[in-house]
């Protein structure tokens, strides 16, 4: 076992074969082709090929064929045992030596009680994101504070997206596009979730978040590339509306306080790849 993990480390001790992976985990549980890996890393597609077969070698990823095109995704058990062993071995034991890691042998601690802070985050914070600051704020029953914020935001939220949450009965007078890095600064709240609703800005190698929330990549598709009629172009929205609404109400019906954080964590992300949320 333990040479399967330098296997791994291995895998792992390149830059770009790192920031690879990183980006298989920030999407997951979604499945990648090549060509959108290739683009987003800006790497050439005979260069990403040695680097996805190193790391699908490691274990660390995996490979699906869907007609003539190879998908890949990321092996979050190997990921998780990889961590597990370097706390182990390298902390020998002592938490104390790894203060910033959770006790992965327990499984973590509990959450605690109290309203938890969840943001949602998008691109250009006029819609997705949007839609679920305002469903978890109104389906949340008071155990939630809930943000959206965009890494580029819109001056303007879209015009169809509030219609659609006028039309589901949701206050819209409090919304407004915002920068994340609103809540980056010492004075924003602690966040407890972080999840991203758009592959663009899953895609971005952002900094970590101050205290470790968890996260989880709920991507949808953008209705605001919708074509077509202004009636259907409306349908994109309410679909996408009614996506996240299912998520939001798998998500506040999770038992939080009795979990663990590795329980809570492979929940939410269970919530990612349940096709009848989507």
């Amino acid at each position: 076992m333990e040479s399967q993990h330098v296997d791994q480390l291995a895998a792992l001790a390149h830059p770009q074969r790192l920031a690879l992976f990183r980006l298989l985990v920030r999407r997951y549980p979604d499945e990648l082709s090549a060509g959108e890996i290739a683009a987003v890393l800006g790497v050439r597609q005979n260069t990403l090929s040695t680097y996805l077969n190193s790391l699908r070698q490691a274990g660390l990823i995996l490979q699906k064929r869907d007609g003539r095109s190879l998908l890949y995704r990321a092996e979050m058990g190997q990921a998780g045992a990889l961590v597990s062993y370097l706390v182990t071995d390298c902390c020998r034991g002592r938490p104390e030596l790894c203060p910033t890691l959770p006790d992965l042998g327990s499984g973590g601690t509990a959450m605690s009680s109290r309203p938890y802070n969840v943001l949602f985050i998008c691109t250009g914070n006029s819609a997705r994101s949007i839609f679920g600051e305002a469903l978890l704020s109104d389906l949340g029953g008071g155990r939630f504070n809930a943000y959206s914020a965009g890494t580029r935001p819109s001056s303007d939220l879209n015009l169809f997206a509030l219609s659609v949450l006028k039309a589901n009965g949701h206050d819209i007078s409090p919304l407004r596009a915002k920068n994340i890095d609103e809540f980056r600064s010492d004075a924003a709240p602690k966040m407890d979730f972080v999840f991203t609703v758009c592959d663009q800005a899953a895609n971005e190698d952002c900094p970590a978040w101050p205290g470790q929330p968890i996260t989880a990549h709920w991507g949808l598709p953008d209705p605001g590339k919708a074509t077509g009629t202004e009636a259907e172009r409306r349908l994109a929205f309410r679909q996408a509306y009614g996506a996240l609404r299912r998520r939001v109400e798998a998500f506040v019906s999770l038992n939080i306080e009795a979990l663990d954080r590795l329980a809570l964590q492979r929940a939410v992300d269970d919530l990612a790849a349940k096709k009848d949320l989507a």
